[in-house]
């Protein structure tokens, strides 16, 4: 039955995929706005067996969202909830299928090996910001054991010292209560994490909850905006049983 499982599931992934990108595509020949990419994830996320639970209101535009990081499901369970794109590491491109897809949600590529480049990384999250685009951050650098809450790098966060207009932060904290057995760590390979969730029997809760945010300026530099994003998701796992 595992196999079955995983199988039916990677069958209406495809079918999915092809039914929003065939939307997609037709929906941007007729010259208007497109939230089929966003469908698709959040389909992506109920196929794999998530039940979102939506606590708070994500802004729509002008927003840095910063959210502690478990695992790569939580890219289709954020983006379908708020329609944001995502600063990734520039190997994702080259993924199969998933690059393409992530490149249809407007993903923002950065090579998170040169950090020399910092500086033309923060440019490019800069030009999105400048279209309006929502765009989502793991300053953790990778993903946790869903207990605990790594350190926050800042580097990114200095885009918001120079913007073309007024962005606010807004933390998102991500919680798989029961299903934490699903993160993704120990440098476990991306197939066999994949193959671990899809095979998963039942369906799960993941509360997804969206704080209070905030204005950077008034709170400092990018390691001041970092340490207070970290504060309040830290918080509002306090005030949860299941903690982060």
């Amino acid at each position: 039955m595992r196999h079955v499982r995983g199988c039916a599931r990677l069958l209406a992934l495809a079918l999915a995929c092809a039914f929003c990108v065939a939307a997609h595509l037709l929906t941007r020949a007729l010259r208007m706005q497109s939230h089929w990419p966003q469908r698709c994830l959040g389909w992506t996320a109920r196929i794999c067996g998530a039940v979102v639970e939506l606590r708070g209101r994500p802004l729509a535009h002008d927003v840095l969202f910063v959210s502690n990081h478990t695992s790569w499901l939580d890219i289709p369970i954020i983006a379908g909830a708020t329609g944001t794109a995502f600063v990734a590491n520039s190997g994702v491109r080259d993924w199969p299928l998933i690059g393409w897809l992530a490149g249809l949600n407007n993903t923002v590529y950065v090579d998170r090996t040169d950090r020399k480049g910092v500086q033309a990384q923060i440019d490019i999250i800069r030009q999105a910001l400048a279209r309006h685009q929502p765009i989502a951050i793991f300053p953790e650098g990778t993903t946790s054991n869903g207990l605990d809450l790594l350190p926050f790098k800042p580097s990114l966060l200095e885009v918001l010292a120079s913007t073309p207009r007024a962005i606010r932060v807004q933390p998102l904290r991500i919680d798989y209560g029961a299903a934490r057995d699903l993160a993704w760590i120990d440098d476990e390979p991306a197939p066999r994490n994949a193959w671990r969730v899809l095979t998963r029997p039942g369906r799960f809760v993941v509360r997804l909850e969206c704080l209070d945010p905030f204005s950077p300026a008034e709170i400092g530099d990018r390691k001041a905006v970092a340490a207070e994003a970290r504060r309040r998701i830290l918080a509002a796992s306090a005030r949860s049983p299941s903690g982060v």
